[in-house]
């Protein structure tokens, strides 16, 4: 039985348009895949080659320019000084020496101004991140008819150097306002915590991230009779658990390694911290217990890294936040 033209014209306009639409999805699928070297080149036994001495290469280096440091450190704490001097690169030559780190923990006080440090760093942590959350979710959800101005306000600070308002927050630390002639912050960590609070570049990053929130959960939550208050802390929050972390990292590790400030406003070295207290007492003691010294000082933020490295690499997680 013989088809009509107009029929086998559909039949070829089908097969045409399928096997276009086939030969259009497997080079959407080719593309998506396609790096600097192709699959073809890939299978290549040179370019394999190449590509494997590339990596170890790339691997090697890496961990020599991130870990040696840090290992070298490591082993100079436990290493006596004469070693250390004639042989430093030696995996310890004449025998480790433990009693550094007993040393350096008791004699030079490194447990009070461990110590020290680690309130520094908490309070800084705290307010950075209070001041960070709650001024990122006026501006980014909230957002009242002033919040154009206010986020200008906050970027433009970050245009004035931090030198410049050295002495103005020195003269206000030593005379605050409003809490009369003989009030002082000297030698309280208030001193140190209330400069980091308004942390510009926080709270931009904060704001950053909380734009990118779907809408729609707000939407739903205050449909379900959600406050304020009750929209950041149940749903905001935990929806912010990268930029949290993220943020949680800079503010401890800018408080455990900032020298100046603490310097000028902690007089007193009862409390001041391992960055204040170790440049003071390098030329009073050995090589060796000085090393020991440092190495307990890089504890926190390495274990601040091995915490938070997670949070880095994982996504914020929305993706079953909002279905359809």
């Amino acid at each position: 039985m013989s088809t009509s033209p107009l029929r086998e014209g559909m039949r070829g306009f089908l097969s045409r348009r399928d096997r276009f639409g086939r030969r259009k999805r497997e080079s959407i699928d080719d593309l998506a895949e396609r790096t600097i070297v192709s699959a073809s080149e890939r299978r290549r036994p040179g370019t394999r080659f190449g590509m494997s001495v590339t990596h170890v290469f790339l691997f090697v280096t890496l961990v020599i320019a991130g870990l040696g440091p840090i290992l070298w450190l490591a082993k100079s704490a436990v290493t006596p000084t004469q070693d250390t001097l004639q042989q430093p690169f030696a995996l310890w030559p004449n025998g480790i020496d433990w009693q550094n780190l007993s040393t350096a923990w008791n004699d030079i006080h490194i447990d009070q101004y461990f110590f020290n440090t680690i309130v520094i760093a908490a309070g800084a942590w705290f307010v950075q991140l209070f001041i960070a959350t709650t001024a990122g979710y006026a501006l980014s959800v909230l957002r009242p008819t002033y919040a154009p101005v206010l986020n200008a306000l906050v970027l433009a600070t970050l245009f004035i150097p931090g030198i410049v308002l050295l002495v103005p927050l020195y003269l206000t630390i030593v005379r605050p306002p409003f809490l009369g002639e003989d009030v002082s912050l000297l030698n309280n960590y208030l001193a140190v915590w209330l400069p980091m609070a308004a942390n510009a570049f926080n709270i931009l990053l904060v704001k950053r991230f909380f734009d990118n929130l779907p809408r729609e959960v707000f939407e739903a939550a205050k449909t379900d009779g959600a406050g304020p208050f009750r929209l950041f802390w149940s749903i905001v929050l935990p929806m912010s658990k990268p930029i949290l972390g993220v943020v949680s990292v800079f503010a401890i590790i800018a408080a455990w390694k900032d020298y100046l400030w603490p310097m000028l406003v902690l007089p007193d070295p009862a409390v001041q911290p391992l960055s204040v207290r170790l440049p003071a007492v390098q030329s009073q003691t050995e090589l060796d217990v000085f090393l020991a010294a440092l190495a307990i000082a890089t504890l926190i933020p390495i274990a601040m890294f091995l915490l938070f490295q997670s949070v880095f690499l994982r996504s914020a997680g929305l993706g079953g936040a909002v279905k359809g």
